[in-house]
């Protein structure tokens, strides 16, 4: 039996699917055509209607299997010193003795240019304390509201806490439920 009348798996459509998506994103058709080769791929039943949409994607020599495209290559990132590890932990220590914006806008802009650790954790860190603040703002309009107030602020302690000694561990840290303003 020819190749083109063998039948598909998902897996085969599903790899065409990406071929398409990622000539998409790379803008080498518009939305309509994007549709149809869309429908036209998830509705194959044959290697036989699969290949027309790969020899519209690649032309003729195009991609001889049904591979989906390589992913990039995981980005190497060294170990942290311990200097950085100590100021991505006072990040989130420095909001537990008083300084709950001010210290990690201060790290971020002064430390977290030379270190990317340091930023990460500086930005993690303030992004969770604008939330925290906004929510203490907004919260009290609210019955419910005021009784949350301080539950929050107690996870916001305890999670403060676990980010830092997160960070000297050497690892990353994000909280969770934060509206992440700062990039």
């Amino acid at each position: 039996m020819p190749q083109t009348e063998l039948r598909v798996t998902d897996q085969d459509r599903e790899h065409v699917v990406e071929h398409v998506k990622a000539a998409y994103a790379e803008g080498r058709f518009d939305k309509i055509e994007f549709d149809d080769r869309l429908e036209r791929a998830m509705t194959a039943r044959t290697h036989g209607d699969l290949m027309p949409i790969m020899r519209e994607l690649y032309g003729p020599n195009g991609v001889p299997r049904f591979a989906a495209p390589q992913a990039p290559a995981p980005r190497f990132t060294a170990e942290p010193e311990s200097n950085e590890r100590l100021g991505a932990s006072a990040a989130h220590l420095l909001t537990l003795v008083g300084f709950p914006i001010i210290g990690p806008l201060i790290l971020m802009l002064t430390a977290g240019k030379t270190s990317p650790y340091i930023r990460r954790h500086a930005v993690e860190a303030l992004n969770f304390q604008l939330t925290i603040t906004g929510a203490s703002i907004l919260l009290p309009i609210t019955i419910i509201g005021l009784v949350l107030v301080p539950v929050i602020w107690v996870v916001g302690v305890v999670l403060s806490i676990v980010a830092g000694v997160s960070a000297l561990s050497g690892g990353d840290y994000r909280y969770p439920m934060t509206i992440r303003l700062v990039k």
